[in-house]
């Protein structure tokens, strides 16, 4: 896998480019993030589609990258709307053919999206501080 070319495909990623996802991604390649788990280029394909469709302004900035022949870990900032950030990783996994067979997003949709809304923000933060040390 070319580490390089994949993260500018993540952070230009466009509409239009999602149609490049078979570049990357190995045809039963694995996904999975906090709201869904899905198997096959197209369904990952139809996720990120969905994104543009759902969100305004969506973008990542890829801020750190470990990686070795076999797997890779991409720590990023997925930006969109007016200012928000979910802050999250990448756990990716190469097929022989160096394309990704295994991505798993790690975030917490609780800090980084649920907090954020209005009347179940106050609660979720209530019972974070409640359960802190």
């Amino acid at each position: 896998m070319d580490l390089d070319a994949l993260v500018r495909f993540y952070q230009e990623l466009t509409p239009a480019s999602v149609a490049r996802f078979p570049e990357f991604y190995a045809e039963d390649a694995w996904f999975k993030d906090p709201f869904q788990e899905v198997r096959g280029v197209a369904a990952i394909q139809r996720i990120f589609a969905h994104m543009f469709r759902q969100v305004e302004e969506p973008r990542f900035v890829v801020g750190e990258r470990l990686a070795d022949d076999r797997s890779a870990m991409l720590v990023w900032e997925f930006r969109y709307g007016r200012g928000q950030c979910i802050r999250g990783v990448s756990h990716l996994r190469f097929a022989e053919d160096g394309r990704i067979a295994y991505h798993r997003d790690y975030w917490d949709a609780a800090e980084e999206l649920y907090e954020k809304l209005p009347v179940l923000g106050i609660l979720l933060r209530r019972l974070r501080r409640a359960l802190a040390a």
